[in-house]
């Protein structure tokens, strides 16, 4: 048995969409277990055999300071739920609600690794191989050093080899030329420790890549500071969300259109789910002491439910011990001046 700890409280929806998804999560995984975690009244009317209710007096709005979910929200249903993964009780805890609060409280209460300085936001985004490439940090960290990128590469290697069953994924520096020489000074000594780190055979390192390999799948992990992550990542998004507004509008212009999008249904549908963002929700708080995965904050009942899938198999393929297991092989490239080992 494996358990998932859940802020019920957490997103756009709250308990309407993460109780449902628990419940249809619980009905498909008769080996797992679930803490959720809410309100008295949110909870009231939630029961299953393999879940465990704990109430919290608090939630944690997405719009709350960090300082107001960290320091004064002190019994909030997100702090609950990444509690129950410090007292061992539950294997990894899962919440939609607001990111910088959630990575606020999961550093507080978890602690980083050793050799690690900051945690990192890590999530697949699809691509033309008909597979998904991970990007970190997509948000958590907006000005890095190359030794936090080192960090960065470390840790979602580990993550990778879980996921698809590569121990060597290869690992791209999100760069504006896959030349060597361009780039600005982080880039450059970031990419300088990386072929230090190949050299050692601490990492598969490919080499610089360009915004348009993300998508295209040159490389199984895309490594790059918060900032230039979240701005890809809603980019992508946006233009998923263009693609598909663009079809629906060019197949309503006449009888002629509308006919050809009857005889292109099953192309169009596979279009719409290779797009789907919802089934890639679930991002990897990386660097901590404990496994956290972050929801979109809009996701409904199946997106939320890939998150708690996430979660899931990380516990079950060991992702902690695995992360630990790479960064100490790696500790002689981390410490490095300036870096977290020192």
């Amino acid at each position: 048995m494996h358990t998932i700890a859940v802020d019920c409280m957490g997103g756009d929806h709250g308990p309407a969409v993460t109780l449902a998804a628990c419940r249809q999560f619980l009905d498909k995984h008769p080996q797992a277990r679930l803490i959720v975690v809410g309100t008295q009244a949110a909870l009231a009317d939630f029961a299953h055999p393999r879940a465990q209710r704990v109430i919290a007096s608090e939630v944690v709005a997405m719009d709350d300071p960090l300082e107001v979910a960290l320091r004064k929200k002190k019994d909030s249903s997100m702090r609950v739920a990444v509690e129950q993964v410090k007292s061992g009780a539950a294997h990894a805890a899962v919440s939609a609600g607001n990111t910088g609060a959630l990575m606020a409280i999961s550093r507080y209460v978890l602690k980083t690794l050793d050799g690690i300085e900051r945690p990192a936001i890590a999530a697949q985004i699809p691509n033309a191989r008909g597979g998904a490439t991970t990007v970190l940090d997509l948000g958590a960290n907006v000005d890095c050093s190359p030794e936090h990128l080192l960090q960065f590469a470390v840790m979602g290697s580990a993550l990778v080899s879980v996921v698809s069953g590569n121990d060597a994924p290869t690992v791209g520096l999100l760069n504006i030329g896959e030349e060597a020489i361009k780039g600005n000074d982080v880039i450059k000594q970031t990419g300088e420790l990386l072929r230090a780190a190949a050299s050692a055979g601490d990492l598969n390192f490919y080499g610089n890549v360009e915004g348009d390999d993300i998508c295209a799948g040159t490389v199984d992990l895309v490594v790059c500071d918060g900032f230039v992550g979240n701005v890809a990542l809603k980019t992508g998004e946006g233009v998923a969300t263009m693609i598909g507004s663009f079809i629906k509008q060019e197949f309503r212009r006449n009888w002629m259109t509308m006919a050809m999008a009857v005889l292109a249904r099953p192309v169009l549908t596979a279009i719409k789910s290779r797009l789907d963002a919802g089934q890639y929700n679930g991002g990897a708080l990386l660097g901590l002491r404990g496994l956290v995965f972050k929801s979109h904050g809009s996701a409904d009942v199946r997106a939320f439910g890939y998150a708690l899938e996430r979660a899931y198999d990380a516990a079950r393929h060991d992702l902690l011990d695995r992360v630990k297991a790479r960064v100490a092989r790696a500790a002689p490239l981390l410490a490095v001046p300036g870096g977290a080992g020192n």
